[in-house]
């Protein structure tokens, strides 16, 4: 993974608007609370932990737009 440690190191609040979703959309997405995805979205996603870590990359980094069937 040769972009891994530009992500890493940036937070969740801009990995999310990227990405052009909002704390309720990226919660719904991950079956979560929209209060705890505003917990945690000044953090850095290194700093998240990693069962939470592991559901949000996919989601920051795009992946989920692979597999829409009009694509």
């Amino acid at each position: 993974m040769l972009f891994g440690s530009k992500i890493m190191k940036k937070t969740i609040k801009e990995l999310r608007k990227n990405q052009n979703l909002t704390a309720k959309e990226l919660a719904d997405k991950l079956k979560l609370d929209t209060l705890d995805i505003l917990d945690i979205d000044n953090l850095k996603l290194r700093d998240v932990p990693e069962p939470l870590k592991s559901n949000l990359l996919p989601i920051l980094r795009g992946d989920y737009m692979d597999k829409i069937p009009w694509l």
